[in-house]
């Protein structure tokens, strides 16, 4: 057997491992939650998830997984899936739109529960009533699944102009939409200079991914010719994940095309004269893709079931160990929008999605819920030509005061020797992923 095949099998066992965790025999540790009460006792009971993301997706496929009998019902503003996780990848033209754009009527189809195209208004929990675009919807358990919003509040404070510039002149484009397409639009037609990118404080969506991007749109600019530099604002003060890989990467690869800024917080935007300042800087740029902080979904504020929390300004309010919010017994949060230090990643997300089916699952089954650790599972793309990859494995666990720690870390971020790019297991860590959520 030749080495790339090795790689491959290697590779392919990996995300075997990996995904077969997600289920009833998943081997992590789990602890009891505090609150066994069970909701109801109905033969047929209804849960309806909001929000079709990687969460919302593994929810309600293994609700009915994990309790046929129940009615589930998705309901998803989006009419069809676009995936974040390996649209980077996208934005340089190595995979196309049809790889990370998926059906929720198949997804629905092929797992036997409702798709509902509306959009989540209001909630009447005395009525135990979701209210949505298309009319009210009767649940048992309600989960939302809603993903994140940005919060330019650190920026533009009240300034409700500059906001509106960031977002339609320099989206951050880490929700799917326009903003990816405006954003490779950017990058095909930058004929040179500086190109901004910056890394938020707090939990942010997919801690890897600007590094990853910056990697990519600098050797975009490599092998097409263009005299750009990409300039990463970071407002921590070191990269926060898969350090060695990229630090190695931005020195080896791109010495002259990335330069990396630790502590480097914007203080004050000057979108006409295409500057920015910092308490040490000002950075002019002819392009740029400014990334806030980011904050639960406004739905979440509106319901009151948010609270501040050291990571960011508003995350969803609810129990860690139940993901249920605090003084209600049928509506939970799980996936981005949840206050824990998890990664809010695509992997994540989805296995805490299969580990909050199973809760409630338990619960329709008058059984104790526990809690299980999410899964990360991240790979970042170095280079092109050749591909070179590095990755990171992680699981999470509570201290005994209630903080949060990891466990069973491993990474790989020996990019020169390690095959992965060869192997091309970003691509088929996605296939597998896809294919659990929509077949």
């Amino acid at each position: 057997m030749k080495r790339r095949e090795v790689l491959k099998v290697a590779s392919l066992a990996l995300l075997t491992t990996i995904t077969s965790g997600y289920g009833a025999t998943n081997s992590v540790m789990h602890d009891k939650v505090k609150d066994k009460s069970s909701v109801n006792n109905k033969k047929n009971p209804k849960v309806v998830v909001v929000g079709g993301g990687w969460a919302g997706l593994a929810l309600a496929k293994h609700v009915k997984v994990f309790a046929p009998q129940s009615e589930v019902v998705l309901v998803e503003k989006r009419d069809h899936f676009v995936s974040c996780p390996m649209s980077n990848e996208w934005l340089v033209g190595l995979v196309d739109l049809e790889f990370l754009t998926h059906s929720y009527i198949d997804a629905a189809e092929n797992n036997n529960y409702t798709f509902l195209n509306a959009t989540a208004i209001d909630v009447d929990k005395k009525r135990d009533i979701l209210i949505t675009s298309e009319g009210e919807i009767a649940y048992d358990h309600l989960v939302f699944a809603v993903g994140i919003e940005y919060d330019y509040f650190n920026w533009a404070k009240d300034d409700k102009t500059l906001e509106q510039r960031l977002r339609n002149e320099y989206p951050a484009a880490f929700i799917p939409g326009s903003e990816h397409i405006t954003l490779k639009e950017k990058i095909k037609n930058f004929k040179g200079g500086n190109f901004i990118l910056t890394v938020p404080k707090g939990n942010y969506r997919c801690l890897a991914a600007p590094y990853e991007r910056a990697c990519l749109i600098a050797d975009y600019f490599k092998h097409n010719g263009i005299d750009g530099k990409v300039i990463i604002m970071d407002e921590s003060n070191h990269i926060r994940i898969k350090d060695k890989g990229f630090s190695s990467a931005f020195e080896e690869l791109y010495k002259d095309r990335i330069v990396y800024m630790p502590s480097a917080e914007i203080l004050e935007f000057d979108l006409d004269k295409k500057m920015v300042k910092t308490d040490f800087d000002e950075i002019t740029f002819e392009d740029a893709s400014f990334y806030p902080n980011v904050k639960a979904p406004s739905i979440l504020e509106k319901l009151h079931m948010t609270k501040k929390t050291p990571f960011n300004r508003i995350e969803a309010d609810i129990d860690q160990y139940t993901y249920k919010v605090k003084g209600i017994n049928n509506i939970y949060v799980c996936g981005d929008a949840r206050p824990m230090g998890f990664s809010k990643s695509g992997n994540t997300a989805f296995s805490e999605g299969v580990n909050v089916a199973q809760m409630i699952a338990d619960e329709i089954h008058g059984k104790d819920p526990v809690w299980k650790s999410p899964v990360t599972t991240c790979f970042s793309l170095l280079s092109t030509k050749p591909e070179r990859e590095i990755s990171l494995y992680t699981e999470y666990r509570y201290t005994k005061k209630g903080g949060m720690d990891f466990k069973n870390n491993l990474t790989d971020e020996a990019w020169k020797t390690n095959g992965l790019g060869e192997a091309k297991v970003a691509y088929s860590w996605a296939e597998s992923m896809y294919k659990n959520m929509f077949a």
